[in-house]
């Protein structure tokens, strides 16, 4: 079977799928959380919206009680899984394009989500379509797994591990080709002082996950305007003051990026801190700040270099402070040579030693994941993607993101992203950026390295 020419007999049903999905704005909200809807509205729409594409395909569709979706091809006793999810991130701002509109230009879609998370997920339902619709016979039968929290906890997989039958072995598409046999940690750890200060309200960042792209405060008792200025400058940054009564509030902006690569992002939340600690000398707050800006953990007392993994990396995600309180939550990936506690002791000691007031109140971890890169499970999946690719170089990798792979046994991360992307000048943002795009060409040699991969499991 050729798959790319299958793939590409779908390319308009692609599209379509995927345009619907996209214009449904599925970010978790527990203000509207109900029964059958445990992450709200939004994303129990997404949910209604897969399954009736899955059921107009001519799949078996079922609701795991709004926490996913099953869309299953065949009904064998053992299934192989791919799990994909419909929640994305807050859109954020910056972008040149409809977040919600999947506009296409010169080759490529735009769109929040079309590469994190909803573009796999329609490749890997397209890849379902082409076996079906090919009438390739198999000894298991196929699961397309649907969440809605992967964005914010997991906790979608959490309960379906807890209420369903797993799959005898699984692939995620949500990060890069070749296969990942290895994911760091990831350790949410949140930080907390009592100390005053002349902020009285800063709320910047809202996923742990995301670099704080845009921060902004109120702040009384200030006349530091020149030092502002000069702030921005210094550090490459652009920002404004506007004044509210006798309050003036400051903006900052950076970049965002995800956390799991946080040196291409710029934390505007930290820098703002870093600011004010600055222009008020509240020498406990700049030097915090500045300690946390160290995205390797050097600074933090928790630095490594895994042996597989690369560097451990820290990211201040969500930071809120007041009059009398900073609260920040710190997104930590580490490679498996390290662990909770040694991060915690290390970050614990330098507070301790450079008499920072702030303690630790919060801890939830997430252990790595670490597969034998040789098992026959990895070596099958990296024999169709070196037939489909032509990539006879790259090997097996290991990542700093985290996937749903971490969820259920036997499984990893595969695709949808390549080693060497194809050139172009336009702006094409990333995962959790603005402009979020995926190259039309390599999503359909990626549905056609899923269908066979799917071909290749369940025969």
């Amino acid at each position: 079977m050729d798959y790319k020419s299958e793939a590409k007999k779908f390319e308009k049903q692609f599209k379509e799928d995927l345009k619907q999905l996209v214009s449904i704005p599925s970010l978790r909200d527990d203000s509207t959380a109900e029964k059958n809807a445990p992450f709200g509205k939004a994303c129990r729409q997404a949910l209604d919206k897969a399954m009736e594409i899955g059921e107009k395909a001519g799949f078996h569709v079922r609701d795991v009680d709004g926490y996913a979706c099953v869309i299953e091809y065949g009904d064998q006793e053992e299934s192989i899984g791919v799990l994909a999810h419909l929640d994305i991130v807050p859109i954020g701002d910056g972008w040149s394009h409809d977040p919600l509109g999947c506009e296409e230009k010169n080759g490529y879609i735009f769109g929040r989500g079309v590469l994190d998370d909803k573009g796999p997920l329609v490749a890997a339902l397209t890849a379902m379509r082409i076996l079906k619709e090919n009438n390739i016979k198999l000894n298991k039968k196929i699961q397309l797994i649907c969440g809605c929290d992967e964005e914010s906890g997991m906790q979608c997989m959490r309960y379906y591990t807890q209420h369903e039958k797993l799959p005898v072995a699984s692939f995620t598409p949500d990060a890069n080709f070749p296969v990942i046999y290895g994911e760091k940690g990831i350790l949410c750890m949140v930080i907390h002082s009592s100390m005053h200060t002349p902020i009285v309200s800063m709320k910047a960042g809202e996923r742990m996950n995301v670099v704080i792209g845009k921060a902004d405060a109120l702040l009384k008792d200030f006349h530091y305007e020149k030092e502002f200025e000069f702030y921005l400058k210094s550090h490459g940054l652009t920002g404004k003051i506007e004044y509210e009564e006798n309050l003036a509030h400051l903006y900052v902006n950076g970049t965002s990026a995800h956390a799991s690569i946080p040196w291409q992002g710029v934390n505007a939340g930290l820098h703002l801190l870093n600011f004010v600690g600055c222009a008020y000398h509240i020498d406990a707050l700049s030097q915090t700040a500045q300690i946390l800006m160290d995205v390797r953990g050097e600074r933090a007392g928790m630095g490594i270099e895994g042996a597989y993994m690369g560097p451990l990396t820290l990211n201040a995600g969500i930071i809120s402070a007041d009059e009398s309180s900073v609260k920040i939550t710190l997104d930590i990936r580490y490679p498996n040579d390290t662990n909770e506690e040694k991060i915690k002791e290390g970050f614990t000691t330098v507070l301790q030693e450079s008499h920072l007031p702030f303690e630790i109140i919060e801890t939830d971890n997430t252990d790595p994941l670490f597969l034998n890169p040789n098992s026959e499970f990895i070596q099958k999946l990296m024999k169709v993607y070196r037939q489909y690719s032509n990539d006879d170089f790259t090997p097996a990798i290991t990542i700093g993101g985290g996937t749903y792979a971490k969820k259920l046994p036997n499984c990893v991360a595969f695709g949808p992203e390549f080693p060497n992307p194809a050139k172009t000048d336009m702006i094409i943002g990333g995962p959790h950026a603005a402009d979020e795009a995926i190259n039309l060409d390599e999503m359909m040699s990626a549905i056609a390295i899923y269908a066979a991969a799917l071909e290749e499991l369940a025969s």
